[in-house]
């Protein structure tokens, strides 16, 4: 496949995360989930912020974010729930797949980051996996402030998961908040 058409079709696969939903809100029994397109874009913006916060680079800590869970374009969201029954497909494999028609550089560029992203070993990682926990926290008591009443597991898992300072006390603010308290500054 030529190059500039090699890209158009990722982009249209990647276009598949605007129609995929988080599937574990579905068991906290929330009828229309956020899709995973919309859940990446604010993990990428999270990312920025705490990249900026912790002195990492945001740009990098975003970018990261923007390609952590392409893959689900290929296997969907995977609730917690299969763990113990599917072994959680690598990363790494479905975006080396999932990139594999496309030009050298643009292979490069999102192998290293969904590498670096998955490595959590440099400061922009760590923000961006902060991010992602962050996110489903924000998601959580937004669905709480709208009358879902079984997303506790999900705040907690997000508290507990966390590697950054920065996105330790942004958590402990953001669920004594309002999902609307940004009307009010």
């Amino acid at each position: 496949m030529e190059e500039s058409a090699a890209i158009a079709a990722f982009g249209y696969e990647l276009g598949v995360l605007k129609r995929i939903r988080r599937a574990g809100w579905w068991q906290a029994g929330i009828r229309d989930p956020e899709s995973v397109a919309e859940h990446s874009m604010r993990v990428a913006q999270l990312a920025g912020l705490l990249a900026a916060e912790e002195g990492a680079n945001p740009e990098r800590a975003a970018f990261l974010a923007l390609w952590h869970d392409t893959q689900e374009t290929r296997t969907g969201d995977l609730p917690r729930t299969v763990a113990g029954y599917l072994t959680k497909p690598d990363p790494r494999q479905i975006t080396g797949d999932q990139t594999s028609g496309l030009p050298l550089a643009s292979q490069n560029v999102v192998r290293a980051a969904v590498d670096e992203y998955e490595a959590r070993e440099t400061p922009e990682s760590r923000c961006a996996k902060d991010a992602d926990k962050l996110e489903m926290l924000l998601q959580a008591v937004e669905y709480r402030d709208t009358g879902a009443q079984l997303v506790q597991q999900w705040i907690d898992s997000a508290l507990d998961g966390l590697l950054t300072d920065t996105a330790r006390r942004v958590a402990e603010a953001a669920v004594n908040l309002s999902s609307l308290a940004w009307r009010h500054r």
